[in-house]
């Protein structure tokens, strides 16, 4: 290696000078690199080391050792000197103005809009003097259909329309069911198919309730039921809320205020509400409930003459698309409780012969479609944060 202590002095006078130079940490790094590196000139002179005369090698080790080490305090000192600096200078064009506003918090989640309806609903019924009942969602044929008044052969008992639940040498009772309906757990036989199913509806809480305590009795009952359908107006999945009142001298005009409070309360003081006939197993008479509607007034047309006033944002003249120009919209079934029924909790002190009601059902999902415009069921239940966020506070 030719005059190796003279490249020696010249390394040490280039690295210092760039060292001092310096106006960076990074900058720094890429010095340390150049100089200190795998691939630096300076490593290249220690690892040849072996390669020089033996004469050679002691005075060229030693002194290349000693500009490593020069080189390294410096570096250090220098790196130090420029990150106190950097960091004075962060301190001070980065002052916090502890006096500004602090940055608005990240958005909260709100509730989804089926529970909004859900305790809309609960509300309004509070108010009219009923209590929240809930029951198991997993249940006892006696209790969704037999107790209901559902003869043996009705379409809703069939497989098509109802989804039963296989309890193969269950352990355990935790639906509480009715003796009757339970066979012998100590024989380990399994239940009959059609013994549990998910229930299709609320009602059978209207039967435990009247079980649980006598009457006069006035409860809602919300929650989830199952039924074999999906499409744009049905899920397999969905909710509803379920309501009994039962006392002495309540009549088929008691049920009539009450929904019509609930219709106003819902959907606007101004509307009305009509009773058809219709036909439900637990009730007698039954009634299908209509509320006027209130896209269009209750006219059943939009968009001209006298009715362009009630409905000034109305582009298109014609029958209203959301009651089908009958100016009424079905909203819930209901009608006066079946004496069958009430026979069957007549040991609870339901009587017919002393007390009678009315039960009605309506779905939670249909309400929310109807108020807020949602025009397929399905979007309650796909998540899409774009639909979900516009029912936020």
């Amino acid at each position: 290696m030719p005059d190796a202590p003279a490249r020696l002095t010249e390394i040490r006078g280039e690295a210092q000078a760039a060292i001092e130079a310096a106006s960076s940490a990074a900058t720094l790094e890429e010095l340390r690199v150049r100089y200190l590196g795998r691939k630096s000139e300076l490593t290249g002179m220690l690892r040849s080391i072996g390669d020089l005369p033996p004469d050679q090698r002691g005075p060229v080790g030693k002194g290349a050792n000693e500009v490593k080490h020069t080189l390294e305090s410096l570096l250090e000192e220098r790196v130090a000197g420029l990150e106190a600096s950097e960091l004075d200078e962060r301190l001070r064009t980065d002052a916090v103005d502890v006096t500004l506003p602090g940055d608005p918090p990240a958005a909260s989640g709100h509730l989804h809009l089926v529970t909004q309806t859900r305790r809309e609903i609960e509300d309004v019924f509070l108010g009219l003097g009923f209590s929240v009942a809930e029951g198991p969602e997993i249940e006892f044929d006696y209790y969704n259909f037999t107790a209901l008044n559902h003869p043996p052969d009705h379409p809703a008992r069939l497989l098509q329309d109802t989804f039963y639940v296989d309890l193969r040498c269950w352990r355990g009772d935790p639906l509480r069911g009715h003796p009757a309906q339970w066979p012998d757990r100590r024989s380990g036989c399994a239940p009959r198919r059609d013994e549990v199913l998910l229930r299709t509806h609320t009602s059978p809480v209207q039967v435990r309730s009247m079980e649980a305590q006598p009457p006069p009795i006035y409860v809602i009952v919300p929650g989830k039921t199952y039924r074999r359908d999906s499409d744009a107006t049905h899920t397999p999945m969905f909710h509803q809320v379920e309501g009994l009142a039962i006392d002495e001298d309540i009549t088929l005009a008691d049920l009539q205020g009450v929904l019509l409070e609930f219709a106003r309360a819902t959907f606007g003081s101004e509307r009305e509400i009509r009773l058809r006939p219709h036909y439900f197993p637990f009730t007698e008479p039954s009634v299908e409930v209509d509320v006027s509607c209130f896209n269009c007034a209750g006219s059943g047309w939009v968009g001209s003459g006298k009715d362009s006033a009630r409905m000034p944002n109305a582009s298109h003249p014609g029958p209203c698309r959301l009651c089908k120009g009958s100016g009424w919209i079905e909203i819930l079934g209901s009608g006066m409780v079946d004496p069958n029924v009430l026979g069957f909790v007549a040991e609870g002190g339901y009587d017919p012969e002393r007390v009678q009601g009315f039960a009605f059902g309506m779905g939670i999902e249909r309400i929310a479609m109807l108020k807020h415009g949602v025009p397929d069921l399905r979007l309650f239940f796909e998540n899409d944060v774009r639909f979900l966020e516009q029912f936020g506070p």
